[in-house]
This record gives C-alpha cells, structure tokens and sequence, in this order.
C-alpha cells in the first residue's frame, strides 16, 4: 500500500572497483519501503558486502541494511501510521536472515486471530482467519521501523547516512549521485550493486523508466482514508486495557465505505476510516461528521467520544491510495523492490509481507551464485529475479485491490460466511503441511495437494507463490460454483416433480 505524500527515495548500491563490493541504500520512504531497506542490508552485510543506508528523511527501514538512530527515527505526530500486519510470508523472509529479530518483533507486535464484523444493528460477527490457528501479528509503525534500525545498526559493516537524498543514478558507470540535505554537498558513490526501495514514487524507478523499456501503470482508488487513534480504557485496578477485543481486526463495512481498527501493544487501537472523496469532503464541518458516525458507527463513537473523534478528523490528513505495476525491475545492477516496484492497497495486509518476501528471493538467487558479486553473475541473477517475479507480484496487487470490495461489503454477506465455511471443512478434511526450508528455497518444489482456502495460502503458507495461490484458489471456487450449480439443478428438478406429482393427486 502507499499514499501520495512526499517524494521517497531508497537503494542500496554496491561498488565495482578494486575493492570489497559495497552496498548503499538511499531511503526516502517513510511508509512501507521503509520496512525492507534494512532488511536488505542486513542480508547483503552477512553476505560479505559493506553496506550504505541513506535516507532523506532521517527515518530508514531495515531489512536489507542496518546503523545508529536519528532522532527522526520514530517519526512525527503526523505520520501516517496505519499498522502493519506481520503475517507467515514476512515472519519467513526475516526468520532467513536473524531468528532473534522475529522474536523481538513478534513480542512488540499483538496476534490476531481473526476479523470482528461488527453490524449496523450492534451485533458483532467473528470471522476466523485459519482453523489451524495460524494469526496474523499487528505492529505499529514507527515501533517497527526503530527495531529494524536497531538490528542494522548492530551490523558492523552497514552504515547509515541520514538526510542524504539519492539525485539520479548512472546505468552506464554504476554511480549515484547524492546531495547532503544539510550541507548541500553533492557526491558520487560507485557500487557493484544497487537496490532501490524507495516507495511508491520511486526515484530510482524513474530514473529506470528513463533508460529502459519498462512498462508502467497506476491506478488510484476513488477512496481515500483517515485515521482515528481510539485511546486505551481503565480497568477497575486503574490498568490500561483494550476498549475492543484485542485478537481481532475489527471491520465495519458500510457498502461503499469501511472502518477498520487495529490493536497496539499499549492498549490503544489505530482505526482508519476508509471512504470515497465525496464523503469525506461532506464530512469536514462537525455538524456532518457527528451525525454521520451516529448513523453509521454509533458503538465506535461512543468509545471515542464526540471531542476526540473531531480532533482526529482535524489533525489527520486525508491520504490517498494507489496500485502500481512495472516490468522489468531492473538493468544492469539496478534494481527495485518493495512498493518502488509494486504498490499496492492494504486491504490483504499483504504489502509489507511481499516486499519483505522480495528480500527473501533476491538473497535466495543472489547466494546461489559461487561469484556473486561478479557483473555479468549480477546482472544475470537480476534479470532471472525480474522474470520470475513478476506473476507474483501482478498477482497479489489484483487480489488486494479485490479484497478492497470484500471488506467494504462481501464480508457481511451470508453467502460470504457459508463459502467460508466451506472451505474451513474441506482443508480440514485435506490440510498439508510444509517443510520447506525457506531460506535456501524461493518456494515449494510444487503447489501442495488437497483444499487450501485462499487467505490462508496468502497469509499463511510462504511455500505458495501469490500466482500459484490465485490460481488454486481460481479452480477450487470453479469446483465449489459447479457442485453448488448441480446441487440447484437438483433441486429444481425435486421442485417440478413435487408439483407434477402433487397435480396428479389433486
């Protein structure tokens, strides 16, 4: 996912001179790009490659590289901060590279369970995510981005350079250009490597766009979004203590718009109102917005009080959101990741778990190679990576943006609940499992037997490319259409011979 805010820049380069190849990672994303530019210089400095973080807003991810805090790191009042989910993709692409950060992150994050569908009437509906029990984790924001900096600062050979900004790169030297935000100094760094991860208005990606043949697209959603921080409760011994279940996503659809809310490990929920332009351009004065969440979330309203709800409408910027595709992702010993390659909306929760899985491949294919830090080796593993990656990535942007209509509405719906259900007794009729080691393997040697619902062969199987997911989930629902189809035949026919029979009688 990604909102139009500021301009983003990150990479990570790597020299090509007489010298150890070196990794440099320019981040100007303050969202979800973020998440990966440490984790990608984690992976290259355990690969033997000096590593760069730069960042131009003194806030850097972390799972390709890592180095000391700014004091930006945690981000400002402002920032956009609709949290994250952690689910087995990206637990998989971060266990490959440091066991011990999963558990940290993991203990900093809240397990949910499932969704909590809360009606208009004030009944409330929970939706299991797997009957395996497999969760998905939330974690804020900010708290996630100090973890990943933290881990990457502990890695010797990474370093970070804040308020540096990445100006244009050069396909033909390896170099790119960079300005310091304070001094104004302009600089060159040659590299043997360089991965940009910097966001969904990716400068890297432009610069790509200029000296390649790369097609392009984006699209952005009639919705938008707001966000409402729903404060923690007292219980009767004075703790803090969830206003809202804690081990579910709470949804409110509404049809054409929609409420989420998330927990946070201190207690609070982060709730972001997700609509069309037209609503919310209606809802800027107070005598529109209160009447409008008494009509349509009165339970919410009544734990966040007429005050604050107001206060949140006026401090939080509206932000919007946007679907980007591209192809290739590279050329030469450029390359992008993340949401510079592949935004996407947020409704799988899936776009910091892909970009992380990114990491996971390109490590995977990069290691593979006995003389990886060789040009031709480089430049040979990065276009195998833009080749193979590509349906999978064109394939989890499209089902996000068809979840986007499932939590709107779908979700609500009877036939929804009972297609659920469905599937629920068929995997646990069928169910396998993996052991597929994910860091030295991209995916399972092939798409597992028997009936995986969809979300969880999304969320919960990294064995399971996003394609081959779609795809087994495309003949599965074609099997359950056909069989429900014949079963209505049948009945039909029951019908017409009744009445037949009951006109013969009378």
């Amino acid at each position: 996912m990604a909102a139009k805010n500021r301009p983003e820049v990150a990479a990570t380069t790597v020299p090509s001179v007489e010298r150890p190849p070196t990794g440099i990672i320019a981040d100007n994303a303050p969202f979800f790009s973020m998440r990966i530019v440490p984790l990608n210089g984690t992976r290259m400095a355990h690969q033997q490659w000096p590593t760069t973080m730069v960042d131009e807003s003194g806030r850097v991810g972390a799972p390709y590289a890592i180095g000391p805090l700014s004091p930006n790191t945690k981000g400002s009042p402002r920032q956009r901060s609709i949290n994250l989910t952690l689910s087995a993709r990206g637990i998989a692409a971060v266990q490959a590279i440091d066991n011990s950060l999963v558990e940290r992150l993991l203990h900093n994050a809240v397990p949910l369970r499932g969704r909590m569908v809360h009606r208009l009437d004030g009944n409330a509906t929970r939706q299991q995510y797997d009957r395996g029990g497999h969760c998905l984790y939330s974690i804020e924001r900010g708290l996630l981005n100090t973890i990943l900096l933290e881990a990457a600062g502990s890695v010797l050979n990474i370093g970070i350079q804040f308020l540096h900004r990445v100006q244009s790169v050069d396909f033909i030297s390896n170099t790119v250009h960079l300005s310091n935000l304070v001094s104004g100094q302009a600089f060159d760094d040659r590299f043997d490597l360089c991965i940009g991860a910097d966001g969904s208005n990716s400068v890297i990606r432009h610069h790509l766009m200029v000296a390649t043949q790369m097609e392009y697209s984006q699209h952005y959603i009639s919705h938008e979004y707001v966000e409402i921080r729903l404060p923690h409760g007292m219980d009767t011994s004075g703790h803090n203590t969830f206003l809202l279940d804690a081990d579910h996503l709470h949804v409110w659809p509404r049809g054409d718009f929609t409420m989420v809310a998330m927990p946070n490990k201190n207690k609070t929920f982060t709730c972001a109102l997700f609509a069309p332009k037209t609503i919310f351009d209606a809802l800027q004065y107070p005598d529109t917005l209160i009447p409008f969440f008494k009509s349509h979330f009165p339970d919410l309203l009544s734990l966040l009080g007429e005050k604050r709800l107001l206060l949140e409408f006026q401090n939080n910027p509206r932000s919007l959101l946007i679907t980007t595709k591209a192809n290739p992702y590279h050329k030469g010993a450029v390359i992008i990741i993340g949401d510079a390659a592949h935004s996407m909306v947020p409704f799988y929760g899936q776009g910091l778990n892909c970009a992380l899985e990114d990491v996971r491949i390109l490590s995977i294919l990069l290691r593979r190679e006995k003389d990886g830090h060789n040009p031709s080796v480089i430049r040979r593993v990065l276009n195998d990576y833009s080749e193979s990656r590509h349906e999978d990535l064109v394939a989890i942007c499209d089902l996000a943006m068809d979840s986007h209509l499932k939590m709107r509405h779908t979700v609500a719906t009877w036939s929804y609940m009972i297609r659920s259900f469905i599937d629920n007794i068929l995997y646990g009729i069928t169910e396998t499992r993996s052991s597929v080691d994910l860091s030295e393997s991209i995916f399972g040697p092939e798409v597992p037997s028997g009936w995986i619902p969809l979300y969880s062969m999304v969320s919960f199987r990294p064995d399971i490319s996003y394609s081959a997911a779609k795809k087994k989930a495309a003949r599965q629902e074609h099997l359950v259409d056909s069989v429900a189809a014949a079963l209505g035949v049948l009945g039909l026919g029951y019908i017409l011979y009744s009445i037949i029979n009951l006109n013969r009688l009378f």
